[in-house]
């Protein structure tokens, strides 16, 4: 239904401010639920419409003041809508404030507590799946400069909290990685698993796959690791400038290398600063965005005692040499030892289909772009080596289902990452009645299992549809 209120201010003329930039990003059900009155009503038939003709305006004046007329309470009845909508969303925090005095309301399933009391995702345990951990948006955002999920970001603002839900999912994955940095853990807790350096998450629409890579790239961040992380893959392969260089045969896009080195040195500048190059070879000089080659240089050195803050500095700084210090960064990462580095991608499945760049071959056709034959990608696509690295695909970004085993990348990296279990969903809906999603009066065991069969397990259209239950 808000969709449709949406249209409709869409099509108003002049009544586009009359939405609130709050109520344009809400996208909860609950609000649908009790704005009824946004419903279209069937016309009434004129009395003086009979024997199918139709009552005309007598004049030009006439016709401006009907429409006028149907203008006003057309505006009229966005006007109420808007306003209970609002009205809606502030009852339900006043509503969810008082609660948060109330801690008998932070009861899952059996009896179980909603939330873990773990202070960090280091801290986690098995003992914690299955139960809601409590974030802070401002203190991700520091961790997570370069972008927040969108589907996190949805979560939260549809539920009203900061909080995520503990899947076992998750804690294979970040203890996967914990076991290769500490090798102890290996023979202790591994039960016979050997630790991947490699992952593929795989999976299901709306299965969780870019929450637990941003979890995995926090937990890291915590533990003092060096990460690149890349929370959109596709826009290394669209948009900006691309030129081809002649020198190496593949495609330069030096504002794509621009803004990769910006949202690495975001989080990085502190241990950036403390790595020193170990690479001194010229890096190489391509197209700068828009202005073309360097007429009397090829190549740009590095003086000797450079850091890693230092190189990506240079790559920011001259538009030139990005793309060369984006390909120069990717070695230096897997040289470094003084500290865990991981290298993680979402949406990496565009990484291995065409681009929207294209190369023309005759006056009326083009070839288009692969992915593998952009400098950049072709750099950090690869899994063929020893540093460790995780991707997830994003299947929202429609790029086609790919073959099972995909070029540089071993054979066994590709995990399946599944969506909510039956437990996992009885947690979720415990906690989206504690947040109000759900009229208590209206929950019920059978209900919520229905509507699980029902999403098969999606998250998103679970959170869609609980508020309908009935």
């Amino acid at each position: 239904m808000l969709r449709s209120l949406l249209r409709v201010v869409a099509s108003a003329p002049g009544k586009s401010t009359l939405f609130p930039a709050t109520v344009a990003a809400t996208n909860s059900t609950a609000y649908q639920l009790l704005s009824s009155r946004t419903f279209a009503s069937k016309k009434v038939k004129s009395s003086a419409s009979k024997g199918g003709n139709k009552a005309q305006p007598k004049s030009k004046s006439d016709a401006k003041t009907k429409s006028k007329a149907e203008d006003t309470v057309s505006s009229s009845s966005i006007d109420d809508a808007v306003h209970d909508l609002l009205s809606d969303e502030r009852n339900r925090r006043r509503l969810l404030d008082e609660d948060e005095r109330n801690k008998s309301l932070d009861v899952g399933p059996n009896g179980r507590p909603l939330f873990t009391s773990a202070g960090s995702l280091s801290e986690l345990n098995r003992k914690d799946g299955c139960s809601y951990m409590k974030f802070s948006r401002s203190k991700l955002e520091e961790v997570l400069p370069e972008r927040l999920p969108v589907g996190m970001v949805k979560e939260f603002d549809e539920s009203m909290r900061d909080a995520l839900l503990v899947r076992h999912s998750f804690l294979d994955l970040r203890d996967n990685f914990r076991r290769i940095v500490d090798p102890p853990l290996q023979s202790s807790n591994s039960k016979g698993l050997t630790a991947q350096k490699h992952i593929v998450l795989d999976g299901p629409v709306s299965c969780g796959k870019s929450i637990a890579l941003a979890m995995l790239v926090h937990w890291a961040r915590d533990e003092g690791w060096l990460v690149f992380y890349v929370p959109e893959g596709r826009s290394w392969t669209h948009g900006g400038l691309f030129y081809k260089n002649p020198e190496t045969g593949l495609w330069d896009t030096p504002v794509q290398a621009a803004n990769i080195l910006q949202d690495f040195l975001k989080y990085n500048e502190s241990y950036l600063m403390k790595l020193p190059c170990k690479i001194f070879d010229p890096i190489p000089l391509g197209e700068g965005a828009g202005v073309g080659r360097m007429k009397d240089a090829d190549s740009m050195a590095m003086p000797e005692g450079s850091t890693l803050y230092d190189l990506v500095q240079t790559g920011i700084t001259t538009t030139h040499a990005s793309v060369g210090v984006v390909v120069r960064l990717r070695e230096e990462l897997s040289l470094v030892k003084d500290i865990p580095v991981l290298i993680a991608i979402d949406q990496y499945n565009s990484w291995f289909t065409f681009t929207e760049f294209e190369e023309p071959v005759t006056v009326r056709s083009c070839r288009p772009i692969h992915a593998k034959e952009v400098a950049t990608v072709n750099a950090f696509r690869s899994m063929m080596h020893d540093t460790m690295m995780v991707g997830a695909f994003s299947h929202s970004t429609a790029v086609g289902k790919l073959r099972k085993d995909l070029p540089d990348v071993p054979t066994n990296a590709r995990v399946m990452f599944p969506r909510y279990s039956l437990d996992e969903a009885a947690v979720v809906s415990h906690y989206y009645l504690r947040q109000r999603l759900i009229r208590r009066e209206a929950f019920s065991e059978e209900g919520w299992k229905k509507l699980y069969y029902l999403a098969n397990g999606n998250g998103s259209e679970m959170r869609w549809l609980l508020p309908f239950m009935r």
